[in-house]
């Protein structure tokens, strides 16, 4: 019996930051990383406002697509192997429904499923200045076994552009969920300058 391909769960959240998930869907098809894409309403209302790629073009960097309602998915299904799930970005309503188990969208389900299982969640939450609230949330779900992971900018990279900073980023996210790329400055020590 052949082995299933390398399959990693994308959900895109309403918060800001839609840049880091094309990204991360441009690498994956480039590794020959099979994607899941799941995009979330206010996702769909937000990327107008951050990309000129448009709903369609974003959906076909995915191998596979789902709309937020589909809770017949196969990704809603413990049985649906994976290798690791990330939203990003991650809403606080997102984090918040993960956090409580309120699986009431796909994009929350999935990530159930994935903490039930043991599989890698990774959340790239979005917001600032952080609530007791949103801290307390991101806390438990790092107790839970998800990689809270905030799209911090590295500028010991000297960034000449966004897409440095986007491109660190989308490298960064994937160390953590164990797959490891080049094309992004590490820190490897000072130098001189």
């Amino acid at each position: 019996m052949p082995e299933r391909p390398r399959r990693v769960v994308i959900g895109i959240t309403g918060a800001t930051g839609t840049a880091y998930a094309i990204r991360l869907l441009v690498i994956l098809r480039e590794l020959g990383v099979e994607t899941h894409l799941v995009i979330s309403k206010w996702a769909l209302a937000t990327l107008k406002y951050e990309t000129s790629l448009s709903e369609p073009e974003i959906r076909g960097l995915a191998n596979s697509t789902y709309t937020a309602k589909d809770m017949s998915a196969a990704i809603a299904s413990g049985s649906f192997q994976h290798d690791g799930m990330v939203i990003v970005p991650c809403s606080m309503k997102t984090l918040a429904a993960v956090r409580s188990g309120f699986c009431d969208d796909l994009i929350s389900r999935a990530a159930d499923v994935s903490l039930k299982e043991g599989r890698r969640l990774v959340l790239v939450v979005r917001e600032t200045p952080l609530s007791d609230v949103h801290l307390d949330n991101m806390l438990f779900l790092r107790r839970a076994g998800a990689v809270i992971f905030p799209p911090v900018p590295a500028f010991y990279t000297r960034p000449a552009s966004l897409d440095d900073l986007v491109n660190q980023t989308a490298g960064r996210i994937l160390d953590s969920m164990g797959i490891h790329i080049n094309g992004f400055e590490r820190w490897d020590g000072f130098r001189k300058l």
